[in-house]
C-alpha cells in the first residue's frame, strides 16, 4: 500500500525531550535520530506533570514519560 509509510511515521514510536513550555504549548526536539527541528505540541496531549526537560516517548498518538 502506497501510503503506509507515512501513516506509520505518523504513529511511531519516536522519543523527544521537552525544550520549551509557554502558554498552552510545547516545544518538543526529537533525540532518537539527529534532528535540530523542533515540534510545537498542544499542552493538552502531554502528561500533565512534563516540565522542561521532560523525556518523552511516542507511540500510536500517544505521550507518556521516559524515567
Amino acid at each position: 500500500f502506497a501510503g503506509a509509510g507515512k501513516a506509520g511515521e505518523k504513529m511511531g514510536p519516536f522519543d523527544y525531550v521537552v525544550v520549551k513550555l509557554y502558554g498552552d504549548y510545547a516545544d518538543l526536539k526529537r533525540t532518537d535520530i539527529a534532528s535540530d527541528e523542533l515540534l510545537m505540541i498542544a499542552r493538552a496531549l502531554l502528561p500533565g506533570e512534563v516540565e522542561e526537560g521532560t523525556k518523552l516517548h511516542y507511540e500510536m498518538f500517544e505521550y507518556t514519560i521516559i524515567c
